[in-house]
């Protein structure tokens, strides 16, 4: 990897992004940078919870363009994995593989609840709140439709297959595309 790579994995809450993306980080030595966990310690901060940080944030616009900032930043040292909602759009001008991870709503759910211990009703309320927030913040800054899925070079319906099954096919993915740059 003499020239660097940036890697951007994107999709929405629950799909798997962090796992995948902190794995793919590992096996090839790459720095691992997450939106999301700049979003929540933003959050912290501010002594809010996701949904209430949220709404905050789309009456507050400096805080999505700072987190997308930082991402940009990141993206143009190379050697990262950048993991977060529109990463690839953020960072599409020096991300050299634009990945999305997908999964159906209720199995990202189930993710969610399992994940931060939380009930299903509640982790449905808090992602569909934060969903929309969100579609409707990144449509008015940066005119991104998070339903146009043509940015992406590979899309992987995460409730498909396996969590292994998932990393395999990433890995070989990206080792393909390495080795298929110096072909250029």
């Amino acid at each position: 990897m003499s020239e660097g790579i940036t890697i951007a994995i994107s999709g929405p809450h629950g799909a798997g992004k962090s796992t995948l993306a902190r794995k793919v980080a590992k096996h090839f030595g790459l720095r691992y940078i997450s939106a999301g966990t700049l979003f929540r310690r933003m959050a912290e901060k501010l002594g809010m919870d996701l949904s209430e940080f949220s709404k905050y944030a789309e009456e507050h616009p400096e805080v999505d363009r700072k987190i997308d900032e930082m991402t940009v930043e990141e993206a143009k040292k190379k050697n990262v994995v950048l993991d977060g909602r529109i990463t690839a759009w953020i960072a599409k001008e020096y991300a050299d593989l634009k990945i999305l991870l997908t999964a159906p709503l209720e199995v990202r759910v189930k993710r969610i609840a399992e994940r931060d211990r939380l009930e299903y009703s509640s982790a449905l309320s808090e992602t569909l709140v934060r969903e929309q927030s969100e579609s409707e913040r990144f449509k008015k800054l940066y005119n991104i439709n998070v339903m146009d899925l043509t940015l992406f070079d590979i899309l992987i319906n995460t409730s498909k297959f396996s969590k292994e099954c998932c990393e395999r096919i990433l890995m070989d993915a990206i080792e393909g595309f390495l080795r298929g740059r110096g072909r250029e």
